[in-house]
């Protein structure tokens, strides 16, 4: 819980009203952070069919990190990308002449209504730089964005009623650059509707930065963000390389291993170690699920279950990690169809 009221995480909630914060702080003995939930009376997990135990969680997400080739979780601050001079966090790499990027926005975090994830091509990593930008905003649908002149005004063309996870993509022909969404990364259509409203003439120089960026739109806030098929066509060359405009950006948390362990009314105990680490540092609800065949075949008594327990850290070898901050939130036994 949180060291002073409310204690219960109200505004980062899976469902209903609040959820758990847990903060841990891996860099000391014993090197790994447990909380337990002791049940008054036994509780019994065979009822209803139920075969399975899910876990919502979510951590800030991490600064920057490559789950796959294609898929990459990240964070933002900052008051915006917009008017003469922005502030966000930007992965990029490098582009000469024509080209495109396209990614699936999985998620973006809620930390206002015009918080923005999404690919841009940017001709210096000054925060008034010319640039080109499509994002999508948890409220205001999906934006094309761009600034015609260095440290100029910005102009805006969105299109409501758009959401997470969808589908941007960018191309560059010339000094012409053309935004675009789509809801299955098949058929393409321009941002807003219309084709004068989604093109832009920027004369940049041939040699440009092609990537991906988010912003919290409120400096205070950390905006977590998820993109999956990453793509990027022409001459792009160099590793993702990460570029903080405007003003310094949030480490986020670190991936790392997360366990639950469950234990009978005999002391009998079974720990689960989830296999994606990543989770703990994507920014939005992640879904785990445990087989309950797994704890019966451990000899755990589902019949009789009095401890609950879930923890970051590796606790059968631990050794010093990161410190950070996770959500939980509608823990529940449910009925999956295998």
């Amino acid at each position: 819980g949180n060291d002073a009221a409310p204690f219960a995480e109200r505004s980062i909630v899976h469902s209903g009203r609040q959820s758990m914060p847990l903060t841990y702080d891996n860099t000391k003995s014993p090197y790994y952070s447990e909380t337990t939930r002791q049940f008054e009376t036994s509780q019994d997990w065979t009822a209803h069919g139920v075969n399975t135990l899910t876990i919502y969680l979510q951590g800030q997400a991490a600064a920057f990190l490559e789950v796959a080739p294609d898929m990459i979780i990240m964070n933002g601050t900052g008051a915006d990308i917009w008017d003469t001079s922005d502030q966000f966090r930007f992965v990029y790499k490098r582009l000469s002449g024509d080209g495109s990027i396209v990614a699936r926005v999985e998620s973006v975090g809620n930390t206002h209504q015009w918080a923005k994830a999404g690919v841009m091509i940017r001709e210096t990593l000054e925060g008034g730089s010319r640039h080109a930008f499509v994002a999508v905003t948890p409220l205001n649908g999906v934006a094309f964005q761009r600034r015609l002149e260095t440290g100029q005004a910005s102009y805006n063309t969105n299109q409501t009623g758009l959401a997470a996870p969808y589908w941007v993509r960018l191309t560059r022909s010339g000094d012409t650059f053309i935004g675009e969404c789509s809801a299955d990364g098949l058929n393409w259509t321009p941002v807003g509707g219309s084709a004068p409203g989604s093109m832009a003439t920027i004369s940049m120089a041939k040699d440009v930065y092609i990537g991906l960026a988010v912003c919290s739109h409120d400096a205070a806030l950390v905006c977590g963000a998820k993109f999956s098929n990453v793509r990027a066509t022409g001459n792009v060359t160099g590793t993702w390389e990460v570029a903080e405009i405007g003003l310094a950006q949030v480490a986020g948390n670190e991936p790392g291993p997360f366990y639950l362990i469950v234990e009978d009314s005999s002391g009998n105990g079974k720990l689960v170690a989830s296999q994606a680490g990543w989770m703990i540092a994507s920014g939005a609800w992640e879904r785990w699920d445990i087989p309950l065949a797994q704890l019966a075949d451990a000899g755990i008594n589902l019949r009789s279950v009095r401890k609950l327990s879930i923890g970051i850290g590796d606790r059968n070898a631990p050794k010093a990690g990161t410190r950070g901050k996770i959500y939980i939130d509608d823990i529940r036994l449910t009925r999956v169809t295998q």
